[in-house]
């Protein structure tokens, strides 16, 4: 279905804050700006900001949204015979010989990330958000398997591929923060995720496995 125009303009404005919010946010810091200054420099009122935006760190970290869900739509999307945890091994070993953006592997990942490093509110947000990734997975994973009401594994399952997840993004992050150059952090996340492999128990890495459909 095409995008109508109200749709296109709200999209446009909404990318334009955060823009402009996330520029500020790099030149002085996130505690150093205000929602006010953010509207003034984006030419809008506080409140069109808050209409778009309901909090000050929805402003810088405006891609959490598809991060929420990635995981499960991994698992979701996992090939027959594949289990969870090797789908989601999978696609972060895809990401990260691709040097995607989508896993911090880019140019001025250390500015973004300094920001948050340097944020008690935007560090307590990514915590937040992490919370909610584990929860979605978890729910996944109990509709994936069928599990019974009380069944510990999903749980358990689902923090072991999210310390997969977490761990390599936190390993780019410091990485980059170092002055890492993105295809030589590349090489050394595969590596990683190599060693990491390694320590999961054949329980996990054999636990919703996909069959013939």
């Amino acid at each position: 279905m095409a995008e109508g125009l109200r749709e296109r303009k709200k999209r446009q404005t909404r990318q334009h804050l955060s823009d402009v919010a996330t520029g500020l946010f790099l030149e002085r810091g996130f505690d150093a700006v205000t929602v006010a200054e953010v509207a003034e420099a984006a030419d809008v009122s506080v409140n069109t900001v808050y209409n778009y935006f309901p909090a000050k760190e929805d402003l810088f970290l405006d891609r959490s949204r598809g991060v929420v869900d990635r995981l499960s739509r991994w698992v979701r999307g996992r090939r027959r015979g594949e289990s969870a945890a090797r789908a989601v091994l999978r696609e972060l070993r895809e990401e990260v010989e691709s040097v995607s953006p989508r896993v911090g592997l880019m140019e001025g990942y250390a500015a973004f990330m300094r920001v948050i490093q340097d944020s008690p509110a935007l560090r307590s947000r990514m915590w937040a958000i992490g919370q909610e990734v584990v929860a979605d997975l978890v729910a996944t994973l109990r509709e994936e398997t069928a599990a019974p009401e009380g069944d510990p594994m999903p749980d358990l399952i689902a923090g072991q591929i999210d310390w997969l997840h977490a761990t390599l993004m936190a390993a780019v992050g410091r990485r980059m923060l170092d002055g890492g150059r993105p295809a030589d952090v590349s090489r050394e996340m595969l590596g990683l995720l190599d060693a990491m492999e390694e320590l999961l128990g054949e329980r996990v890495l054999n636990y919703a496995v996909r069959g013939a459909e």
